[in-house]
């Protein structure tokens, strides 16, 4: 039973992390424009199926793969703010969030059109052997999902504590009219948000293929739980988004391993239902003035 239960963990942290990653995509959002990004999850399945294409098809390095995979997504992200959001010209938060939905079923048409319904998949990244860990059998490539998570999250705490335009972004966020008259280019900011979301989306989908079958909608149900997990650990807050994609994924993880698989999805939001009836901004949600 021990050594299912550290099974069972050790596969909610992988999952967790993925989680994570999709949130850390809404926080972006969220800090510069304060809107839902619903077509964060697509970034996912978008990551995953050019790095597909580029090492099955053309047999790229795989770091360059990676690269060119982050590089499309970011520019699918920044076009979608340029081509979609920027015309509607519209302050109404619910406008620009049904725009996001519809960019959403374009992307995932995109996507279908162009991969078709089969699903795709690719070899771990450095094989198939696994490693044991207090009870624990686990994949090599769950360290690759769990430290590609930990860098992109140290990686967004380093941009907006200590660069310009991470400062920028959260000045556009508090207030786009004062940010403007203190020379900061507002629409560009917006765009480098999106453009920051899509690459690490793509990043998660990178990550995730080689572990699941990618399909051109899977990225509906992740860019969910995603959502979920910004939401459970503090909407907009950094490190919320880590802790809230590692609870939900354990969450989930021993809901399926120690009740049934049946109900994992049921489990993990009731729990989130119940932790936001109790503290509505989430597990560290902060104040609006104190947000990282």
């Amino acid at each position: 039973m021990e050594g299912n239960l550290s099974q069972f963990i050790f596969s909610g942290i992988t999952t967790g992390a993925i989680y994570a990653l999709i949130a850390l995509g809404f926080c972006i959002v969220e800090n510069s424009m304060k809107i839902v990004n619903f077509a964060q999850g697509d970034f996912l399945t978008l990551g995953g199926m050019v790095v597909f294409t580029l090492l099955h098809s053309f047999h790229i390095p795989l770091f360059l793969a990676f690269c060119v995979a982050v590089g499309v997504a970011a520019l699918v992200g920044a076009a979608m703010e340029r081509l979609t959001l920027r015309p509607a010209r519209s302050k109404e938060t619910v406008v620009l969030v049904f725009i996001t939905i519809g960019a959403s079923i374009f992307m995932r048409g995109g996507i279908k059109l162009l991969w078709g319904k089969s699903p795709k998949s690719l070899p771990y990244f450095s094989g198939e052997v696994p490693v044991s860990l207090l009870g624990a059998r686990i994949l090599p490539q769950a360290f690759w999902i769990v430290g590609g998570t930990l860098l992109v999250f140290l990686g967004l705490q380093y941009f907006y504590r200590y660069t310009r335009q991470g400062k920028a972004m959260k000045a556009v966020a508090y207030d786009p009219e004062a940010a403007a008259l203190m020379g900061i280019n507002v629409e560009a900011m917006m765009m480098l948000s999106f453009a920051l979301a899509g690459g690490v989306g793509a990043v998660a989908g990178v990550l995730i293929i080689p572990i699941t079958t990618m399909t051109f909608d899977m990225g509906v149900v992740l860019g969910l739980k995603g959502f979920a997990a910004a939401v459970l650990g503090g909407y907009g807050d950094v490190m919320g988004a880590v802790v809230g994609g590692l609870l939900l994924g354990v969450l989930e993880s021993l809901g399926a391993g120690l009740i049934s698989s049946t109900f994992k999805d049921v489990i993990a939001f009731v729990v989130l239902l119940l932790v936001l009836f109790v503290r509505p901004q989430g597990i560290l949600g902060k104040d609006e003035g104190e947000r990282v």
